[in-house]
């Protein structure tokens, strides 16, 4: 009998990049939700909202509403389908998006026969957006719901429902800089099994069952692979653990720095928010130093802090694009900045981020 020119072995690491880790991966973040929801493994969460986008139906000429305050893979597939976003201001009550401001434009979008094709809203730095109050708007209008939860598997919302189950699909990320990571991966989640059986198949080239290549469409190549999958299945067990100690971090921060000047992105009641970065906002008139007086101080230490995100309606490559919105987005942009949140920081180390802060506030004005 002819041998395969490629051994079982190797066909695991190379190709299809398939595999039992990944089918083990998908099922163990299915059952770490505890809902009724379809998972799969891709290679990125940027892939994940394409493939979500393009399966909810998003094209040329249509619309997609979106968090403006998010990182820049939550938008660019919107641009990859030809589609136009329309940007929506923060809450600031949660930092996440405005469900009001959305409510009061799907009405005025239904009477003006306009609606978007898609609605996108991001968990911003570990928090779950109104889950409910979003999923009651979207059926109410009959618009595609995605959730961009990439930076927040590991939150629950009110009931105890997990971030990442909201929607007709959500998308997560496996990032090297996630609470848990797969080196680089993401993954959809979606309660429609037909929209995860597309997924499946877009993402591995679109190939048609045949025992040549055949293609009717074209696809990609986002599967995850198995090596990758057998990383993040070993990076469930510590998950839990992971956002514990991020929220441990969080507020041992709140605790040394609060004070007049100086507020922490806010946890409403009934959320559990991952903490996947420690956000707050610095008030130069009340502490009498800036964002950038910090930042630059804690680069000087050789410590690494970050900016929120600058919100996308104030990119150059959006400029002009529609926005909603008082400007809470921009003005955290201008006064936030993130402090070293990573699992594994020391209380020390951590202490040492604390003691510098304290003494540059400490200095006479």
């Amino acid at each position: 009998m002819k041998r395969s020119a490629w051994p079982r072995r190797s066909r695991r690491i190379s190709w299809p990049p398939l595999g039992p880790q990944l089918d083990a991966f998908e099922a163990a973040v299915r059952d770490y939700l505890g809902a009724d929801v379809h998972c799969v493994g891709l290679s990125s969460g940027s892939a994940a909202l394409h493939l979500a986008l393009r399966i909810a139906g998003v094209g040329p000429g249509d619309e997609v509403w979106i968090s403006s305050m998010t990182f820049a893979g939550g938008i660019f597939p919107v641009n990859y389908l030809g589609a136009t976003p329309r940007f929506f201001d923060l809450d600031p009550a949660s930092w996440t998006v405005d469900i009001g401001l959305l409510a009061e434009e799907l009405a005025r979008a239904a009477r003006a026969n306009r609606l978007p094709r898609a609605i996108v809203p991001t968990d911003l730095y570990g928090q779950s957006v109104d889950l409910d109050a979003l999923e009651t708007l979207s059926a109410r209008y009959g618009v595609r719901l995605i959730v961009d939860s990439a930076e927040s598997l590991g939150a629950s919302w009110r009931n105890g429902r997990k971030a990442g189950t909201g929607g007709d699909a959500a998308i997560l990320s496996f990032n090297g800089n996630k609470i848990i990571t797969t080196s680089g991966g993401g993954m959809l989640v979606t309660r429609h099994k037909a929209w995860a059986n597309e997924a499946r198949f877009l993402a591995t080239q679109a190939r048609d069952p045949a025992p040549h290549y055949e293609h009717s469409t074209f696809g990609y190549n986002y599967r995850l692979s198995n090596i990758c999958a057998a990383i993040g299945l070993g990076q469930m067990q510590v998950l839990d653990s992971r956002v514990a100690r991020r929220r441990e971090i969080f507020a041992r921060y709140k605790a040394a720095l609060s004070r007049p000047g100086i507020i922490f992105m806010p946890e409403p009641e009934g959320l559990d928010s991952t903490r996947w970065l420690t956000a707050l906002t610095i008030d130069p008139a009340e502490t009498g130093v800036t964002r950038e007086d910090i930042r630059l101080m804690l680069l000087d230490h050789q410590i690494e802090s970050r900016p929120l995100w600058k919100p996308m309606h104030l990119q150059p490559l959006y400029a002009g694009a529609p926005y909603h919105g008082s400007g809470v987005d921009g003005v955290l942009f201008e006064t936030g900045l993130c402090l070293p949140s990573g699992s594994d920081m020391t209380d020390q180390q951590q202490d040492e981020v604390t003691g510098h802060i304290l003494a540059l506030l400490s200095e006479p004005g």
